[in-house]
């Protein structure tokens, strides 16, 4: 997992524990300009997740972005 989506995630958890989906969405659209379908996948991910942390958000982040520096 890159360090790059840590911040990102901890902020998009803080929004998710204050259960406000609407500035999720226009996190991921506005800052890290993913498409709304792509959204909706990280959503439902990090829903299913056991235990939600910045890591496995970053993760889930990561595992969706179309950045490929290699």
């Amino acid at each position: 997992m890159s360090a790059t989506w840590k911040y990102p995630a901890r902020r998009l958890m803080k929004m998710i524990d204050a259960n406000n989906e609407t500035q999720v969405h226009m996190y991921l659209e506005q800052f890290l300009l993913f498409p709304v379908d792509i959204q909706d996948r990280i959503i439902e991910d990090i829903s299913h997740l056991p235990h939600c942390n910045s890591d496995a958000i970053a993760e889930i982040i990561s595992n969706h972005s179309i950045v490929d520096l290699r």
